[in-house]
């Protein structure tokens, strides 16, 4: 049986860490353009690098999210695609994790 107060409590940790990182990023890309444009041009770059990864952790919040509610739901460490339990060695790993080994390698 898992311990489910440990990744509960990593989820957690985690979730904090991307809700922390993603102020920063929308602070930074709400902060004022420079009036010069190869300036503008050069910040406009780095601007797209932040929104992907602004992206990158909304997607992690939203899986981080679906492990705390089959945490809350009794389903947690279960594979959502076919039933076995997914291993311990797995969820220490990716604690957000849907799938088993398996069954996230016939995924890609």
């Amino acid at each position: 049986m898992l311990d489910t107060a440990i990744y509960r409590a990593a989820l957690m940790r985690r979730l904090r860490q991307l809700d922390t990182r993603l102020h920063a990023i929308e602070a930074e890309l709400d902060a004022p353009r420079p009036d010069d444009w190869e300036e503008a041009a050069t910040e406009r770059e780095g601007d797209e690098v932040l929104e992907r990864l602004g992206q990158s952790g909304e997607a992690e919040i939203a899986r981080i999210r679906a492990a705390l509610t089959r945490i809350r739901e009794g389903h947690y460490g279960i594979c959502t695609s076919c039933g076995e339990q997914i291993s311990a060695e797995r969820l220490d790993v990716l604690p957000e994790t849907p799938l088993c080994r398996q069954c996230a390698a016939q995924v890609g």
